[in-house]
């Protein structure tokens, strides 16, 4: 399936400049599968004619380690397939991204990094909730200043920005931590009752889950867990048609596929009716 220019999102755009720029064609498992150019999934498992838009407040921006990009399992992609406010840049540690920066210091955004509270620098802020940050932030204020803030009150919130780092979480530990532009940043931060169901690639602690996953549980912290699990429903659509593309289902396992995207559908119903 042929996507035209409008509709390409960041993921699809830096994907092609990352093969652009490759001296050697990209060498992942699967590789003799006809794969879509666009959802990178088999071409008889395509989804990229069932991509919709979530309604959110939040705006999301991926950090990827090197050639995340190409992979055909990246889940990080699933989240430029759901929220048009999307951006995406390659991790650089020695020339971080222009634009990228100008972003995160951008006076309209407050700018959170997704990331495991275990890895905080000395002092940086943890939050669960974006409500937190104004508490956290108002708690040692005098009550003239509080009076200030609350004349503040009718300006235009600020838009979340939801920042993750999207790689293994090998690759996710090197870039936080030789990042320092955002140790300056809050953490949002959060212990999953659940665990990982991510069938692709299993990180080697509970905690970590793919950037879909991630993303979707952000999704609550910003009151927004209908959108979170339509993010969700599309992450199962996307692991199971991978795994049907590379045979990765025992014929008495397979369930029909229209069944995750029926289950797509319904939950973006859900979301955008509120």
């Amino acid at each position: 399936m042929a996507i035209p220019p409008e509709q390409q999102h960041a993921v699809h755009r830096l994907y092609q400049y990352r093969k652009s720029i490759s001296t050697k064609p990209f060498a992942a498992r699967g590789m003799k599968l006809i794969r879509c150019p666009w959802c990178l999934l088999g071409e008889i498992f395509c989804t990229c004619e069932h991509r919709q838009y979530l309604n959110t407040s939040a705006s999301f921006m991926l950090i990827m380690y090197d050639d995340e990009v190409l992979k055909p399992t990246n889940s990080g992609r699933l989240i430029a397939d759901t929220v048009p406010n999307t951006s995406a840049f390659l991790w650089s540690r020695k020339e971080p991204n222009k634009q990228m920066i100008e972003m995160i210091n951008d006076a309209q955004y407050q700018p959170l990094l997704i990331f495991p509270a275990q890895y905080a620098q000395e002092g940086q802020q943890v939050v669960e909730h974006i409500d937190q940050l104004s508490v956290c932030k108002q708690s040692n204020i005098d009550n003239a200043v509080n009076a200030s803030l609350a004349h503040q009150a009718d300006k235009p919130k600020k838009i979340p920005l939801l920042i993750l780092l999207d790689g293994s979480w090998r690759q996710a530990i090197k870039m936080f931590r030789k990042s320092p532009y955002l140790h300056d940043l809050p953490l949002l931060s959060f212990n999953p009752e659940t665990l990982a169901t991510y069938e692709l690639r299993k990180g080697s602690h509970d905690f970590q889950l793919s950037t879909a996953e991630v993303a979707a549980l952000a999704f609550s912290a910003i009151d927004e867990p209908k959108n979170g699990e339509a993010l969700s429903s599309w992450f199962e659509l996307f692991v199971e048609s991978s795994l049907l593309g590379r045979n990765r289902r025992l014929k008495q396992d397979i369930v029909p596929i229209e069944n995750y995207i029926d289950k797509f559908k319904q939950a973006m119903i859900i979301a955008k009716e509120g």
